[in-house]
């Protein structure tokens, strides 16, 4: 590949645990995208770069930017739908659509990850429970493929490709459009509620027994393996105020990212660090009580907390997000405890929400709870976290792919009882793998 037609840059999964240089060209015109993809021999499609794992990028390979497809293409507000082109960030979505009172709730917690990426990866919110993921609001999906050429997916036309693509990494090709259906957003701010509680039982009890649609419910405990009170905690519900008809935005005023600066070349979590933050955060939260809370403050919870990535160091960090038969838990925390007791780890984040749907391909999907694990990356953690995966074959737990990048192949297929039937369906769609990624190399996809 010529390195006078592409820029050659260095760079970094988001988790900091893998970094290649790669050839990037970020076209801003249909046919200039057309160009690049037919003259790369290997290429993967990237959105705003935020995923834990390298999904956009391989050693030597070209990521094919989308940034300059920002546009809203089409709106109708009666039919609710909205078609946008793929570099479209979140926030930039919902500054034009909660004008109208409108939003999809299916939304991750980082403003700045955009619609292809966030189809690529079928996101999902703190909504999970009552709203799914992505999947449930798209309508239809323009790719451009090296060997097909453009393709209108959707549960009409071209199906299984459309299936493919939800959740399929980039590997059925470019995202260049999406058609989201909006549900109504009645209000705008949000009240929020926190509860004491004692144990990961008792919070993932009252997230499985809540039965109102508008909560939006999750959980932090403490998960220390000094702690006496080990996975006690907080729970909070947040509820949209319906009292409060304003429908003008106060979302982000710029739509330039936040770049993550690294402001340490060390990590500073270690045993006693994350105790004595824990302590000050349950604290601090349980004065609290009852608030009203603003919608960046929920819905994108690390916005002005980026401070926290940085604070792993040049190492990084693992999280490792899976989910879990409601029925399994209690018997799988306790040997998680056992675990935690014996490696130690310097789990700095463990939290529990509600997920939904249905498990196909690759779909990080189910009526189970979803559990989450942020962890320091160093030899020591790691080891924990590979005796964790064990866990995850034996419970039939569903790590998640865009989260975990030292994920391994044999882990995956052993829980992802669809990898074969997904791999299979693509290489009968191109059987050449034009599209590859780090994640998909790691993978065997």
């Amino acid at each position: 590949m010529s390195e006078t037609l592409y820029e050659k840059r260095k760079l970094s999964s988001f988790d900091k645990s893998y970094s290649a240089e790669v050839y990037v060209k970020n076209p801003d015109k249909y046919r200039q995208l057309e160009k690049d993809t037919l003259e790369s021999d290997s290429l993967i499609t990237r959105g705003g770069g935020y995923s834990y794992v390298a999904a956009s990028f391989k050693k030597k390979s070209l990521s094919l930017g989308m940034k300059n497809f920002n546009r809203i293409l089409h709106f109708d507000e009666e039919k609710k739908l909205i078609k946008v082109e793929s570099g479209i960030t979140i926030i930039e979505l919902l500054n034009f659509t909660l004008k109208f009172g409108l939003w999809i709730p299916q939304i991750p917690g980082y403003p700045f990850i955009s619609i292809g990426g966030a189809v690529a990866s079928n996101v999902h919110g703190k909504s999970g429970r009552q709203h799914g993921t992505i999947r449930n609001a798209v309508k239809d999906i323009l790719i451009f493929h090296k060997n097909h050429g453009w393709i209108n997916l959707s549960n009409d036309e071209n199906k299984k490709i459309f299936d493919l693509t939800i959740g399929g990494f980039g590997l059925t090709g470019t995202i260049v459009s999406v058609t989201l259906q909006l549900s109504p957003f009645e209000g705008f701010n949000f009240q929020t509620s926190i509860k004491k509680i004692s144990s990961i039982i008792e919070a993932v009890n009252l997230i499985k027994n809540d039965k109102e649609q508008n909560n939006l419910l999750y959980s932090w405990n403490r998960m220390s393996s000094n702690s006496e009170n080990f996975g006690d905690g907080l729970i909070f519900c947040n509820k949209i105020n319906s009292k409060n008809k304003e429908k003008k935005s106060n979302l982000i005023k710029s739509f330039k990212p936040r770049y993550l600066k690294n402001l340490f070349h060390f990590c500073i979590w270690n045993q006693f660090s994350v105790k004595l933050f824990n302590h000050f955060f349950l604290n601090y939260y349980l004065k609290k009580n009852t608030y009203k809370d603003n919608f960046n403050n929920v819905m994108f919870p690390y916005l002005g907390k980026e401070f926290y990535f940085s604070s792993f160091g040049n190492a990084g960090l693992v999280e490792s997000q899976f989910l879990i038969d409601y029925e399994k838990v209690e018997s799988f925390i306790n040997d998680l405890k056992k675990l935690i007791i014996s490696y130690k780890p310097t789990i700095t984040l463990f939290s529990a929400k509600g997920m939904s749907g249905e498990q196909k391909y690759l779909r990080f999907e189910g009526n189970m709870v979803c559990l989450s694990i942020d962890i320091a990356r160093n030899q020591k953690n790691i080891s924990f976290l590979n005796e964790l995966d064990k866990l995850y074959v034996e419970y039939g737990a569903l790590p998640s792919i865009i989260k975990d990048s030292r994920l391994k192949k044999e882990v995956f297929d052993r829980c992802y009882t669809f990898a074969d039937e997904f791999r299979e369906d693509l290489r009968s769609f191109d059987n050449k793998r034009f599209y590859r990624s780090e994640l998909s190399d790691r993978l065997g996809l």
